[in-house]
């Protein structure tokens, strides 16, 4: 079997078998798990354990974005908390390895959910479970404090809405492929319109379905923290409300459709049970709203850029672009409704 993309299996092995030495046991062999359009993520077994190896996207990568560092500080922190994640084993700064810096954590056998066609299998009152489990799981990320899991300084809260805005402004124009003129307006009114910031704590930075891994009608892990820091709780929740819209716009279904399903909670359900489980006021979420409509754009538009240029590994890609307009189109809606 020869390696998948991205991931030199001799070079990984001489790096690993260094930070963990006699635990691999016999030669190796990986695949690249399908699913996400972000970083790469493979399993890896020698035939009697596995592991989860994570890298950035081949080609062209944001220089903020994709933070394995990030990812693999999150996890460790929360190892002990409430908020199910998986073990972690070494992390990789040197990109000189793998050709980007990587992290190696536990496989934990699961789901993840990202179709409705997965959840028309589990029956709507399943799939309304598992939804609700889903809200419960962010109400106890957000209420772990920060400090007492060695995260203090993960992030600088104050400032945080601001600064998001100019970040992703930031990384709409290290992906700019054609013109979008509907992102300079809602970049310029977010801008303009920036609340205080309420309430901080550690947030996911891109909190929905298929990031949770579910067996048995259980939530077994969280994944993908290359996002997570200290801040406004109220993105995430936002976050996980414009994904589920996703699947009513051109081209979101090629990323989302899963809020098609049977029993699937719509947004003004999940806002009052998160409501109800964290006791947080959710009155003011326009903001919010139309920061995650952009964030999701600017993401997506990165995602498209990357496909045109032949670096994305996978299927599934060639329609995502077409889901940026609509967004940034709701994202104008929702800023303008916060400044009426």
């Amino acid at each position: 079997m020869s390696d998948p993309r991205g991931l030199d299996l001799a070079a990984f092995t001489r790096w690993y078998d260094g930070q963990r030495p006699g635990e691999i046991v016999g030669p190796l062999s990986a695949e690249l798990i399908a699913g996400g359009k972000s970083n790469l993520t493979y399993q890896v077994t020698d035939g009697a354990s596995w592991w989860i190896v994570r890298r950035p996207p081949l080609g062209h990568v944001q220089a903020t974005a994709h933070d394995m560092g990030r990812e693999y500080t999150a996890m460790t922190a929360l190892a002990d908390t409430p908020v199910p994640v998986p073990r972690t084993y070494a992390h990789c700064p040197d990109p000189e390895v793998l050709g980007a810096p990587f992290y190696v954590m536990e496989r934990v056998l699961g789901t993840p959910y990202r179709t409705a066609a997965q959840l028309i299998e589990i029956g709507p009152e399943r799939t309304a479970n598992l939804l609700g489990g889903i809200v419960d799981v962010l109400a106890d990320l957000h209420a772990v404090d920060p400090a007492e899991v060695g995260l203090a300084g993960f992030g600088r809260p104050e400032g945080f809405l601001a600064r998001q805005v100019r970040r992703w402004g930031q990384q709409l124009d290290g992906s700019r492929h054609r013109e979008l003129p509907e992102a300079d307006e809602l970049r310029r009114l977010l801008t303009e319109h920036v609340p205080e910031t309420g309430h901080s704590g550690i947030v996911h930075g891109d909190y929905r379905l298929d990031n949770l891994l579910v067996a048995d009608d259980e939530i077994r892990a969280v994944v993908d923290w290359e996002m997570a820091t200290l801040g406004d709780p109220l993105t995430d929740i936002a976050l996980m409300l414009v994904y589920d819209r996703l699947s009513g716009i051109a081209g979101g279904a090629s990323v989302a459709d899963a809020s098609l399903a049977p029993g699937y909670p719509d947004n003004e359900a999940q806002l009052a049970r998160y409501a109800a489980v964290s006791g947080r006021d959710l009155s003011e979420l326009d903001f919010h709203i139309a920061l995650a409509c952009f964030k999701l754009a600017v993401i997506l538009e990165g995602i498209d850029y990357r496909h045109l240029q032949g670096q994305t590994v996978g299927a599934g890609f060639d329609t995502v672009g077409q889901a940026v307009h609509p967004l940034l189109e709701a994202g104008l809606e929702a800023i303008r409704t916060h400044t009426n």
